[in-house]
């Protein structure tokens, strides 16, 4: 049997099915949020650094791994200004002074160990708590109107 022109063939399962049209999702529609959670990835990422460096405090190695925490911390410490969550703002810069590796803090190593745990929950909770508004503006790069 020849297939016909334009129509799936008889029998086959595509056959007496309409197909419903996809509509793309919309960006700011009811099912969106008006915030967004742009510090919750470097605090992540922050937070296995600081777990996983636990146990090479006491070698060379260490620095980097308070090289990265610093810059995490400024990075999430930006975000957490943008969303105006004053409080997290403030830890995040504690943090950034505690693990900056150009003037360390004279902490001992159990301690040290302890902190660093306590900074990986902090991270945590930093990066769900800070919501950043969406930008509700036009599109940029499209002129706006001025008033005179």
């Amino acid at each position: 049997m020849a297939a016909r022109k334009g129509r799936p063939p008889v029998g086959s399962s595509q056959h007496g099915v309409p197909a419903a049209p996809v509509r793309p999702a919309a960006r700011g529609t009811r099912g969106s949020p008006g915030f967004t959670r742009p510090a919750l990835a470097p605090s992540m990422i922050a937070a296995i650094v600081l777990l996983a460096c636990v146990a090479i405090m006491d070698s060379s190695g260490f620095v980097f791994a308070r090289w990265g925490v610093t810059v995490l911390g400024l990075i999430v410490l930006v975000f957490a200004v943008r969303g105006r969550t004053w409080w997290a703002a403030a830890l995040m810069a504690a943090v950034a002074v505690c693990w900056n590796p150009l003037v360390t803090v004279p902490i001992p190593g159990q301690v040290w160990a302890a902190l660093q745990i306590l900074a990986a929950a902090l991270f945590i909770v930093v990066g769900i708590a800070v919501k950043v508004p969406r930008e509700t503006d036009v599109p940029r790069g499209t002129d706006v109107p001025r008033a005179s």
